[in-house]
C-alpha cells in the first residue's frame, strides 16, 4: 500500500532529525601516540602510549586535554587499575587551565578509583562538580554535596579493565559503568568544554577512547561555556626543575614538591630567586603563590618590590606580595602580569595591581625570575605566553 505523502514526509523529517544522533564514533585515542591530547601540567614522561593503551604513571597530579571544546557529545573508554588504591578520573567540560592553587580543572569530574568506598564517596563511577562547576546529582548526596554517588557498584579491581559510557548532553550528564546507568547529575555549568584525562599519585591505563557528538543545543550561555585555551604553556613540569637555573647556592632550598614548587629560606633569610632558562620579549606569565604558614612573620611586611634593576637580566618577576588583594597566609593567589616594551600590567586575584606602567631598567629579552618573599612559600601553575 502506498503511504500518504504527509507520512511519508513527516518520516522523511523524522529521519533527517534523528541522523546526527546516528553518526559514528570518532576515536580520541589512535593506539600508537597521543596525537589530538595537549599536555597542561604533566612531565613529559606522565601519560605515555605503550602497548596500544595510554599509560600513566601518577606522578605529578596533572592533566592532559583534547584539543578542541566540546558541548554534546557520547564518550566511550576503558580504564584499568595498575595496584589496589588506584586513582585518576576523566574531566568533562573542563577549562584550558587548572584552577587557582590547584593541579585540577574546573570542570565535571567522574572518577576512577579503586578500593575506597562510604556512604559519601565510591570507587564504582561517582560523578560530582569541582573548582567552581556547579551540577545537581541525580539523587540527593548524603551530604547535600554536589556528587552523584552510582546506584549500584559495578566497577571492578586492580587489574581489570572498566568501559564507562559518557553521555553528557545539554548540561545533563549520564554516566553507564560496565553496561549499566548508574549515575550522573543536571543543571551542570560549564556545559561545553574540554574532555581531560588525570593523573593523581597512581598507574592507570586508558584504551578504545572514541566519542560521538550530539546536536548542539543552541541555547548556550557564555557563562556556561569553559574558559578556553589562550596560548599559554606550563613552566613547570610538576616533577623536575627543567627549565630552570639552579645554581648550587639555591638548589638546597628550592625543591619540586609534586605540582607545587617550593621554597625555604636559607639561615640567613636571603631570597634566593628561581630564573628560568629561556627567555622572553613580550610575555604574560600566570602563576599561583601562598605563603604556607599562616603565621608567617615575613610575609607580612609590605618592603619594596624587586625590580628589574635589581634583578638584571630579567624581564617578568613573579613575587608574593602583602596588599588588599592578596590572601591570607596558607591561601593560594594568582597573580598575572603582562609585560609589553618597557611596561607592565598586573593583577592578583582579578584585582588591578599594576596598570600599562613603565619599568626601569627593563631588558627588551629577559628571563623571568620567581622571587620568595616569606620563610616558606609555594609556587604553581607557571604558565607563559609570549605576546605579538
Amino acid at each position: 500500500m502506498r503511504m500518504p505523502v504527509a507520512v511519508t514526509m513527516a518520516a522523511v523529517l523524522s529521519m533527517g532529525a534523528a541522523a546526527p544522533q546516528d553518526e559514528p564514533f570518532v576515536p580520541l585515542f589512535d593506539g600508537r601516540t597521543l596525537s589530538g591530547w595537549v599536555n597542561i601540567n604533566c612531565a613529559p614522561d606522565t601519560f605515555s602510549v605503550r602497548d596500544g593503551v595510554i599509560a600513566v604513571t601518577g606522578v605529578p597530579i596533572c592533566e592532559i586535554r583534547t584539543e578542541r571544546m566540546y558541548e554534546n557529545f557520547v564518550l566511550e573508554l576503558e580504564y584499568l587499575h595498575e595496584q589496589p588504591m588506584g586513582n585518576a578520573g576523566v574531566f568533562v567540560w573542563a577549562d584550558a587551565l587548572p584552577a587557582r592553587g590547584q593541579p585540577f580543572l574546573r570542570a565535571i569530574e567522574v572518577q576512577v578509583l579503586d578500593g575506597r568506598n562510604s556512604d559519601t564517596y565510591t570507587s564504582h563511577g561517582d560523578v560530582f562538580a569541582i573548582h567552581g562547576a556547579v551540577l545537581t546529582p541525580d539523587r540527593p548526596h548524603p551530604k547535600g554535596a554536589m556528587r552523584s554517588l552510582p546506584s549500584e557498584r559495578r566497577a571492578k579491581g586492580p587489574g581489570e579493565w572498566n568501559h564507562y559510557r559518557i553521555t553528557a548532553r545539554n548540561g545533563t550528564l549520564k554516566l553507564a559503568v560496565n553496561g549499566k546507568e548508574v549515575s550522573g547529575g543536571y543543571d551542570i555549568s560549564p556545559r561545553k568544554g574540554y574532555i581531560a584525562l588525570e593523573s593523581e599519585g597512581a598507574p592507570v591505563r586508558f584504551r578504545n577512547i572514541r566519542i560521538r557528538e550530539l546536536p548542539p543545543s543552541g541555547t548556550i550561555t557564555p557563562a556556561q561555556v569553559a574558559t578556553e585555551f589562550q596560548g599559554h604553556r606550563a613552566l613547570y613540569d610538576g616533577k623536575t626543575l627543567s627549565g630552570w637555573i639552579v645554581p648550587a647556592d639555591r638548589a638546597l632550598y628550592w625543591k619540586a614538591k609534586d605540582w607545587t614548587l617550593s621554597h625555604e629560606a636559607d639561615p640567613t633569610g636571603r631570597p634566593l630567586p628561581l630564573l628560568s632558562a629561556e627567555t622572553f620579549g613580550d610575555v604574560e606569565v600566570i602563576a599561583d603563590w601562598r605563603w604556607v604558614d599562616e603565621d608567617e612573620p615575613a610575609a607580612l611586611q609590605p618592603g619594596p618590590a624587586p625590580t628589574a634593576r635589581m634583578l638584571p637580566g630579567v624581564r617578568a618577576i613573579v613575587v608574593p606580595r602583602q596588599d588588599g588583594a592578596a590572601q591570607k597566609p596558607g591561601q593560594w593567589n594568582r597573580l598575572v602580569q603582562r609585560v609589553q616594551g618597557t611596561r607592565l600590567t598586573a593583577h592578583l586575584n582579578g584585582q588591578a595591581l599594576v596598570d600599562n606602567a613603565p619599568q626601569e631598567a627593563l631588558p627588551a629579552q629577559g628571563r623571568i625570575a620567581i622571587v620568595p618573599a616569606g620563610r616558606r612559600v609555594e609556587f604553581a601553575n607557571v604558565f607563559v605566553k609570549r605576546l605579538p
